[in-house]
Parts: structure tokens; C-alpha cells; sequence
């Protein structure tokens, strides 16, 4: 199965070691990545901020990127959604909106690809520690990916899962959201990682990386021992594998 990757801007620029292990991870459940090198930013934060008209230059620019893949996977429920979120601000027009319809048919985040294309529950994974999950409010809420992180988690070979309490309470990142309403965002996230230190977790996962760059630096910040990973980490983490185990291990 040929999948082609959106890896998006954070991943790209931040986390790049959540997108090698998205395509290693992949790779290993038997598929063919193709990473088109044209791909440029979804749009999304223009887009948030109110400014749609200017935003449509970048998202007619990914339609075009993707118009040839089977399929199309990011390591971002946040970014996935927003190729879902073409047809709307395409719609009544002729010529767009059929190609963007076309691209949200086939666009899925990690998780959701595994477990419900691939049909794949258990990967493999074998990751020590135990662990707690932030469910961002794109994947879960727009996007409707909640049960696939969880299916995969708990095959994991050793891995501990506690839940992480109001687990569905924002983390305070949301986009521009952070930069235009910094004294609410920082108020957000320091429950975050309040409710995250209450769970004695090793690590927090999750399947953003907007939302864990923005829960990571708060708790560097703050001197909260647990780890954040993405879940692409944990999932690329085999048994057979320990020679490329994760630098924070």
C-alpha cells in the first residue's frame, strides 16, 4: 500500500523524530511512503486567525501536492483535520471543492490509518514505563479519533497506561490561540501538567505536536520530570529494535 506522507510544519521544523518514526513505524506494517518535497504549510494557523481568503493560496497549493496519492497520513490529527476543513471553505466552487471533497476521502491521521485502513491493532511496540495520554481537541472533537490511540497503546509490551485526569481539558496551545491569549494559554497548560505530574507517569503521549511542544515546554520549564513523546515514538519502539530505542530512554 502506497501512502503519502503530510508531515506538517512542526514535525518538520520541532519534532522531526516523531516523522521518522511515523515512516519507519509504516514502513514496518508494510507500506510504501512517498513524500512529495512541494508540500508547504495546510494553512491552518492563517486560517484560525480570521484570514480565510489569504489562507486559500496555501491550501489550493497542498490540494495540488496531494492530488495524486492513495492515500494521505500525518502524524497530526490537528493538521489532518484541516485537509477535511477544504471542502468547507471551498464550497460552491466548482472546481475546488471537488478536489478538496477528494482529498479529505483519503486523508487520515497515524492512529486512525493503523487501526482503521490497516486494520492493525497490535504493531509490535515494546516501550517500558508507565505512561499517561493527552487527547488534543482537534483529533478528538473535529476529527473524531478516539479509540484508535488507545487500541494500539494497549498491545504495547510493557507499557503502563494511566489515565490522565480531565483528559479532555485543552492544553492551552491552541495555534495563535497561545501567542494572542498568552496569560489564559499559560493558565491552561499549567493544569495540564498539573493533572499530568498527579498521574506519576513517566511520560505523557500524544498524537499533536503542537500540543506537545507546547505541554513539553511548559513542564521543561517548570522542572516536571515526565518525558513527552509522540505516540509515533512509542508505537516504532519493537521488541526487535532495541538497538534504535529512543535517546530519552
Amino acid at each position: 500500500m502506497k501512502v503519502t506522507l503530510f508531515a506538517t510544519c512542526l514535525v518538520d521544523m520541532f519534532q522531526t523524530s516523531a516523522g521518522k518514526a511515523t515512516v519507519e513505524l509504516l514502513e514496518h506494517l508494510g507500506c510504501t511512503i512517498d513524500f512529495p518535497e512541494s508540500q508547504v504549510c495546510c494553512g491552518q494557523p492563517a486560517y484560525n486567525s480570521g484570514y480565510v481568503k489569504e489562507s486559500k493560496e496555501a491550501m489550493k497549493k497542498m490540494i495540488q501536492t496531494f492530488e495524486h496519492a492513495e492515500y494521505v497520513v500525518s502524524p497530526s490529527g490537528s493538521c489532518a483535520y484541516m485537509f477535511h476543513e477544504y471542502q468547507n471553505v471551498f464550497k460552491g466552487d466548482p472546481v475546488w471543492e471537488p478536489k478538496a471533497r477528494a482529498l479529505a476521502e483519503k486523508t487520515y491521521e497515524l492512529t486512525e490509518f493503523i487501526v482503521n485502513v490497516l486494520k492493525v491493532e497490535d504493531v509490535g511496540a515494546h516501550f517500558e514505563g508507565k505512561v499517561t495520554y493527552h487527547t488534543s481537541c482537534h483529533m478528538t472533537r473535529l476529527l473524531g479519533v478516539q479509540e484508535a490511540p488507545m487500541k494500539l497503546l494497549k498491545n504495547v509490551v510493557g507499557l503502563e497506561y494511566v489515565e490522565l485526569p480531565n483528559k479532555h481539558q485543552c492544553c492551552g496551545f491552541g495555534g495563535t490561540f497561545s501567542v494572542k491569549m498568552a496569560q489564559i494559554s499559560e493558565q491552561m497548560v499549567d493544569e495540564k501538567v498539573q493533572h499530568a505530574e498527579e498521574t506519576v507517569a513517566d511520560y505523557l503521549i500524544g498524537a499533536d505536536a503542537g500540543c506537545l511542544m507546547n505541554i513539553g515546554g511548559r513542564m521543561e520549564r517548570v522542572g516536571t520530570p515526565v518525558k513527552v513523546l509522540h505516540i509515533a515514538e512509542v508505537l516504532n519502539n519493537r521488541l526487535s529494535s532495541f538497538s534504535r530505542r529512543l535517546p530519552s530512554l
